[in-house]
């Protein structure tokens, strides 16, 4: 065989190879699969090429597959964080560090935060050691009011680009300080109102090209109703104003903070708007506060309403976004959210609610294989993820903060540290 001929024959052996499925099994899991109330006990999840193939129990791996021994241990979908300042705030403290724009800014809904993305965040990293694998990140403020701006959907995958889709929301803040709207709340719903029925003349005007400027633009996916209008708003009559506001103009509308919501519950589920809802805001911080209470989320749930769970407080929606929103759901179950949901609300309902039921959320056939091993219960502060998948792969749990510890803390080794894959 000459030369050419053999380089011929290893290249093509190769490139058999790397077409072979890559196939992962993680065995003796306590699968909580979150389309039924109970774990699959000693179940085997089967992910090739990165979406989930098969989940059962007392199954035998592949022939050939890469296996994980999850040891009993609960097994869940990858966390999604629905409301995060994730790569935009790292240190509040250093402005160099925090992205958001000034009352001089004249971008409002088109202000995009998709341009700002910091992919090496160390708080994505920490993120991502504590299962979360998909986030919203969205800007605190545009300087446009009432709008903050257009977020984007992050996926946490080993490296790169961690943007997986812009444009995925318009977000607005109703109620609260609000210097650009005179602190008027009347003004700040007149403010949307007239945003929207602006957009709609304009984006109409199909022969005048000048008239489809960027907050146009931005709000035209709104008003067909491809992305959600996502308020923040905690006071009752601010619900029902929003509640209004997606009838009239037929939008998907989110609501994120909700502290009233548990009043406005029946209207809530009636329309068919989920609450993107804080459980620690169990007692009033302001005037717009006055009806928080600790079982918010399970009334909330008892009438119908999709509940996503977050901690709204500024630390939690940047530095700690994983294990803030798991405290959260702990929260919310010990004060009457079935413990399904509270899995639920930490994965299946964020997902649902930002477009993507169809490819994360669950443990079933077609997910993708975004999963996370847990060494306790994952509504415990104190549990950690032991392992987690983004894509198929298994990611690093190395962050800052065990580098830190690892380094500083005496008897170290004593501590397991997390592996680099």
């Amino acid at each position: 065989m000459t030369r050419g001929w053999f380089v011929f024959a290893v290249s093509v052996l190769l490139s058999g190879r790397g077409a072979q499925a890559q196939t992962i099994a993680i065995i003796h899991a306590k699968a909580w699969t979150m389309t039924a109330a109970t774990p699959v006990e000693n179940a085997t999840v089967v992910i090739t090429d990165g979406k989930i193939t098969s989940l059962a129990a007392d199954a035998a791996p592949p022939a050939g597959a890469q296996v994980i021994d999850a040891k009993g241990r609960p097994v869940t979908p990858g966390l999604v964080n629905p409301a995060t300042h994730l790569g935009l705030i790292e240190v509040s403290a250093a402005t160099e560090t925090v992205d958001t724009a000034t009352k001089a800014a004249t971008l409002g809904a088109a202000f995009d935060v998709q341009y700002a993305i910091n992919p090496n965040s160390a708080l994505i990293q920490l993120a991502r050691a504590d299962g979360v694998t998909r986030a919203i990140s969205y800007p605190v403020s545009s300087g446009v009011a009432p709008f903050s701006g257009t977020g984007v959907l992050l996926r946490f995958a080993r490296s790169g680009d961690p943007i997986e889709r812009a444009g995925v929301g318009v977000f607005a803040v109703i109620g609260g300080p609000s210097g650009e709207a005179g602190g008027s709340r009347a003004a700040q719903w007149k403010l949307l109102r007239l945003a929207l029925d602006a957009a709609r003349t304009g984006l109409a005007a199909a022969a005048s090209p000048t008239t489809r400027t960027p907050d146009f633009l931005a709000l035209e996916p709104v008003l067909a109703g491809k992305v959600p209008l996502a308020i923040t708003a905690n006071r009752e009559s601010d619900i029902r104003q929003a509640i209004k506001l997606a009838a009239d103009y037929s939008l998907r509308v989110i609501i994120i903070g909700g502290a009233d919501a548990w009043l406005a519950a029946d209207a809530l589920a009636a329309a068919r708007i989920p609450v993107i809802l804080d459980p620690e805001a169990n007692l009033p911080g302001n005037f717009d506060e006055l009806g928080a209470r600790l079982d918010n989320a399970a009334s909330l749930h008892e009438a119908g309403v999709s509940v996503a769970i977050v901690v709204l407080s500024g630390i939690h929606q940047s530095y700690n976004a994983g294990e803030s929103m798991r405290a959260g759901a702990g929260l919310a179950v010990a004060n009457g959210l079935p413990y399904i949901e509270g899995l639920r609300s930490i994965t299946t309902v964020p997902a649902q609610i930002w477009g993507l039921g169809a490819r994360c959320g669950t443990l079933a056939a077609g997910q993708d294989g975004d999963l996370v091993v847990w060494d306790g219960d994952p509504l415990e502060p104190s549990s950690a993820a032991v392992t987690v998948l983004v894509d198929g792969k298994e990611v690093s749990l190395v962050t800052r903060q065990t580098e830190l510890r690892d380094r500083y803390l005496p008897k170290a080794g004593l501590i397991a540290t997390p592996r680099r894959p």
